[in-house]
């Protein structure tokens, strides 16, 4: 094996811990500081390299606000389909998987995601970077639960897909803002008890 090789794939290497050292930057900053309050010179501070990094990168800071929700959100979509494939069928999985879609949309990723929605909705560029990252982690995640859901059909597993991911975003949101735990925990237990009812209504 030639030297030439193996000093490329260390400077592949290097370029790859860069890249996510700006991205996990990225996501610290949205959550300690809030998006207003996060500049590419406070990210480049916290990942620990130049500004001409950033450049190298990404082409604008929107690409780089999404790109850093991209790495989040792969990072628990393999944790949520590891977790989601382990859940037994039928009405005792639907209320696990409920229990793990709440743990991954709320959390870090609640928190970053809220920021650059609120933000997107002044800024196109914004929300045309995120847009797709949001629908791919959908899709994604959809695929895993409605495979728990078995013989559910297709149509009444996505509408309960859905209605858990908007009732969760909800919740999350409610967190922020310093709302009741005990009173998300019974929305998020009742929730449960209905899509339960509705599944077993439902399913064959």
């Amino acid at each position: 094996m030639s030297v030439l090789g193996r000093t490329h794939r260390t400077q592949a290497e290097r370029r790859e811990q860069t890249r996510t050292a700006l991205l996990d930057a990225t996501i610290d900053c949205l959550v300690d500081l809030g998006y207003a309050r996060t500049s590419v010179q406070e990210i480049c501070a916290r990942a620990g390299v130049s500004k001409g990094a950033v450049q190298h990168h990404f082409s604008a800071k929107a690409e780089l606000m999404a790109a850093a929700v991209e790495h989040l959100t792969e990072k628990l979509r393999g944790r949520l389909a590891k977790s989601i494939s382990a859940l037994p069928g039928g009405a005792s999985g639907v209320a696990a998987a409920i229990d793990l879609l709440w743990e991954g949309y709320s959390g870090t990723l609640s928190t970053a995601a809220t920021e650059l929605w609120v933000a997107a909705r002044t800024d196109p560029e914004l929300r045309e970077a995120i847009r797709p990252v949001d629908r791919a982690l959908g899709r994604s995640t959809l695929e895993h639960v409605t495979a728990v859901a078995g013989d559910l059909p297709k149509e009444r597993a996505e509408i309960l897909f859905w209605l858990t991911v908007n009732l969760t975003r909800g919740l999350a949101l409610d967190a922020e803002l310093g709302g009741d735990p005990q009173r998300r925990r019974q929305l998020l237990d009742e929730w449960k008890r209905v899509a339960v009812m509705l599944y077993e209504d439902t399913s064959p």
